[in-house]
C-alpha cells in the first residue's frame, strides 16, 4: 500500500486523497441569512446526522482553500445561530454546484442559482423550494478545527422543524428511489443514489449471528466466497446441520435425474439469471470432478444469498462436504 504522512505531502494532495477515500458523502445545501438580512446558499459535503433525540446534524464550514478566510455560511451562523439544511437531489445538483461559487457577501445566491425561497417556521433563513427534504436548525456549537486554509469548523446544529415532500414518501417513510439523492465522490465526481446503487442488508438488531468463527473451515478457506458472502452466512442464529443438508441433497438428486441435456454452458447461463434452484439441479446432473463441482456449488450458494434465500444457500454450501 502507499503510505502517506499528511505532514510530509502538500495539503492539496491530502485533500484529494481524503475526499477520494471518504466517499460517497451526503451533501448539505445550507441556507443562512447575514445580520443585514442577505440570503446565502452553499453546499457542504462534510456533513452527517449525529443523533435523533434530540435531532442533531453536523457539517463542516471549512475555511477557504485559497486564503484561509471564513465562508459566508460560517459568518452568518456565528452571527444569527440559524440555518436550513436541504437535501441535494439529482434534479437540482447543477443548480447546487452553481451556488458553490464564491460570490461576494452582498450577493443573494438564491437569485444566482435560480432557486425559489420559502419562508421557514422556526428560523429566519428561507428554505429551498426545489429540495424535497428540508431541516430548520439552530446552531448549538461551532467547533474550530484549525486556523489554516482548508481547516474545518464543525457546526453542531439542532433540528427544530422538518419538511418532507409527500411525493418522496412510501408508507410514511422516505423512499430512496423517489428521493434520488446525489453525493460527492472526489474532485468533479458525484454519485447518484438510484437503482442498483441501492441494496438491502439485514441488520442483526434482535438476533445474534453465529459469526465468522463458527463457519466451517472449508467455507472460510474458499477462494470463491468473498468476505461479504461469508458475513451473510455468519448472520444466521443457528448452523444448518449436515443431516438437513443430506435430506436437501436427496431431494435435488431426484429432481436432477434424467437431465441428460444439461451442460456447463447451461449452468453458467442459469448463473447469469441467478436461477439458483435450477443451477443446483443442473450441476448435480453433470459428470465433472469434485473440485469443479465444489466451485459450482459455491457459485450456486452465492446466487441464493443474493436472492436472500439464506437457508438454501447454507444447505448448498454444506454439500461440498458431502460430494
Amino acid at each position: 500500500m502507499r503510505e502517506i504522512d499528511p505532514n510530509q505531502v502538500p495539503v492539496s494532495e491530502v485533500k484529494k486523497i481524503m475526499q477520494g477515500g471518504i466517499s460517497p458523502r451526503p451533501i448539505a445545501l445550507v441556507s443562512t441569512l447575514s445580520k443585514d438580512g442577505i440570503p446565502n446558499l452553499s453546499p457542504f459535503s462534510y456533513y452527517n446526522m449525529a443523533g435523533y433525540n434530540p435531532p442533531i446534524v453536523v457539517f463542516s464550514a471549512s475555511r477557504r482553500d485559497t486564503d484561509g478566510r471564513q465562508t459566508d455560511t460560517y459568518t452568518n451562523l456565528m452571527e444569527t445561530k440559524e440555518c436550513v439544511i436541504q437535501a441535494v437531489t439529482y434534479s437540482i445538483v447543477e443548480q447546487v454546484s452553481l451556488a458553490s461559487n464564491d460570490y461576494p457577501s452582498n450577493v443573494d445566491e438564491f437569485l444566482k442559482s435560480g432557486f425559489n425561497a420559502l419562508p421557514s417556521k422556526t428560523v429566519a433563513p428561507p428554505r429551498v423550494k426545489e429540495s424535497p427534504f428540508q431541516m430548520e436548525c439552530k446552531l448549538l456549537q461551532m467547533i474550530p478545527l484549525g486556523e489554516k486554509a482548508g481547516s474545518g469548523n464543525l457546526a453542531v446544529c439542532q433540528v427544530t422543524y422538518i419538511h418532507v415532500a409527500r411525493e418522496i414518501m412510501t408508507r410514511n417513510l422516505i423512499d430512496p428511489i423517489k428521493l434520488d439523492l446525489v453525493g460527492r465522490v472526489s474532485e468533479d465526481s458525484y454519485t447518484r443514489i438510484l437503482g442498483n446503487a441501492i441494496f438491502q442488508i439485514e441488520k442483526p438488531y434482535e438476533k445474534h449471528g453465529i459469526g465468522f468463527d463458527s463457519l466451517p473451515d472449508f467455507m472460510k478457506n474458499s477462494t470463491i466466497y468473498t468476505g461479504n458472502d461469508l458475513a451473510r452466512f455468519a448472520n444466521v442464529e443457528e448452523l444448518t446441520t449436515m443431516e438437513e443438508a443430506e435430506k436437501f441433497l436427496e431431494i435435488y438428486r431426484v429432481h436432477s435425474e434424467g437431465s441428460e441435456t444439461e451442460s456447463l454452458e447451461t449452468f453458467y447461463k442459469l448463473q447469469q439469471q441467478e436461477e439458483y434452484k435450477h443451477m443446483l439441479r443442473c450441476l448435480l446432473s453433470l459428470s465433472i470432478d469434485n473440485s469443479e463441482k465444489q466451485k459450482l456449488l459455491e457459485l450456486t450458494a452465492i446466487a441464493a444469498l443474493r436472492n436472500a434465500d439464506t437457508d438454501f444457500a447454507w444447505k448448498t454450501a454444506l454439500l461440498v462436504a458431502l460430494i
